[in-house]
């Protein structure tokens, strides 16, 4: 399957893609003017134009030319797994669903791309492997193989799905167990199934590895902390400063820190999220990071997203 490439604002078949782009996407919450502005910020950045794939409830209309649409199977669109642990987002290993010809990325629709996501491919040291962003104390590894084995899986690192890159050939078990388990056990009737990054991380916990912090972040980790003067501070480190301006994605924690609702924000202005974690609305907290969040947020507000 040769699939769609994008270049810029246009899309091509010069040349076959060496990658996937997936996204995943239910329901109203993003409308497509915002998808389109987030696979051409990707196509912008990127070294290799992806085939971009769009999992969704529905066919939708006005996306770019060329993305290829893959419905949600029915069994992922189950109410429950459309809360807030996202079981749905596991479609993205059902077989069929992606192509499996190529690794893929898969990213949040909230995600803000900075550069070039083709270098996620890079932390694939085999077909297998798994990466995802480090949300748990116990690090992805060796030692957490090994606590995983000890403990017959009831320990074991996790982290978080908002980017993850595998490749689909290698991935699907992760679906069909979680299909099995449903069925055998119902809904959540194991802990790991609560949510879609604590079973991916759980059911393929050998071949799993962290996204390192210098490509890729969550906002709320790694830009929020409870004091000021703490984020200032630590601002201020070049080293800090230098990993930021190298970041290739950042992701926001949906509801509670909007990007139009930034932008709105005055110089030091300040968000607070439910854990009392404060987000500072300035270059001196955010260093390089606010020009490019206001620069993403601009032009999808000038692509006709309605804030």
């Amino acid at each position: 399957m040769a699939g769609a490439l994008c270049r810029g604002a246009d899309v091509t078949e010069a040349a076959p893609p060496v990658w996937q782009l997936v996204l995943v996407l239910w329901g109203t919450k993003y409308p497509v003017a915002e998808v389109n502005h987030l696979i051409a910020t990707v196509c912008r950045h990127a070294a290799h134009p992806p085939r971009v794939v769009l999992i969704t409830d529905r066919q939708r209309e006005g996306l770019r030319p060329g993305v290829v649409q893959r419905l949600i199977p029915d069994f992922f669109m189950a109410p429950e797994m459309r809360g807030a642990g996202c079981q749905t987002k596991l479609c993205m290993f059902e077989a069929g669903v992606v192509p499996d010809d190529l690794p893929a990325v898969f990213i949040d629709i909230d995600t803000v791309v900075l550069g070039d996501l083709t270098r996620l491919l890079a932390l694939q040291t085999e077909r297998r492997t798994v990466a995802i962003l480090q949300s748990a104390v116990l690090p992805f590894g060796a030692l957490a193989r090994g606590v995983f084995r000890l403990t017959k899986g009831r320990k074991y690192a996790r982290g978080n799905s908002s980017i993850v890159v595998y490749h689909p050939a290698e991935t699907a078990h992760i679906a069909a167990r979680y299909r099995a388990l449903v069925a055998a056990h119902g809904f959540n009737g194991l802990r790991p199934m609560i949510a879609d990054e604590r079973f991916m991380s759980w059911a393929h916990q050998p071949q799993m590895r962290a996204i390192p912090r210098r490509l890729a972040v969550k906002l709320p980790t790694e830009f929020m902390l409870p004091y000021r003067w703490l984020i200032l501070l630590r601002a201020r480190l070049p080293w800090v400063r230098r990993r930021w301006a190298g970041l290739v994605a950042l992701t926001l924690p949906g509801a509670e820190v909007k990007g139009e609702a930034l932008l709105a924000l005055p110089e030091g202005g300040e968000v607070v999220d439910r854990k009392g974690r404060r987000l500072i609305w300035s270059e001196a907290a955010l260093g390089p990071v606010k020009a490019r969040l206001t620069d993403y947020y601009t032009s999808l507000q000038a692509s006709g997203r309605t804030p």
